[in-house]
């Protein structure tokens, strides 16, 4: 069964958290795939991976790019999987009818808007429902995780 965590951003953005999230899925050996609510938004994300940090490197792609194959994490707003990742990025918003592929589920949202946070209880009450295992993480005043429910 795929874990699911929901990511309560409190302290950092989406852009700050969800790098440091994907090098660390990749130092596992894994690869992902980050679904957006739209494509502009995943070419907005993927241009900021291209920059987030001087010292590092990244390796992603969009449809834009092409080659999904050789990407070890892809950026899409479509259900599509075309790089064979293993860890799923949720964010704005977006769903997967196809959580039972994946190891790893991680739906980030925005602590600071109300109907992220809404529709963030909304998944948690579905996929509970559904007898999926979800964990709740929120980060504490030092910016890191920790495991709340």
């Amino acid at each position: 069964m795929t874990e699911v965590r929901f990511y309560h951003l409190t302290r950092a953005n989406l852009q700050s958290a969800l790098p440091v999230m994907l090098e660390r899925t990749l130092e596992r050996g894994q690869r992902a795939v980050v679904r957006t609510s739209t494509e502009e938004r995943a070419e907005s994300l993927a241009s900021h991976l291209w920059t987030y940090r001087d010292e590092t490197f990244l390796p992603h792609g969009t449809a834009k790019d092409g080659f999904p194959d050789d990407q070890p994490v892809w950026l899409t707003s479509k259900d599509e999987t075309p790089n064979d990742p293993d860890v799923l990025f949720l964010t704005d918003g977006a769903e997967a009818s196809d959580l039972g592929r994946f190891k790893l589920c991680a739906i980030l949202f925005d602590g600071r808007d109300s109907e992220a946070v809404a529709a963030a209880r909304a998944q948690w009450k579905a996929l509970s429902g559904e007898g999926q295992e979800v964990t709740y993480w929120q980060q504490d005043e030092d910016g890191r995780w920790a495991q709340k429910a």
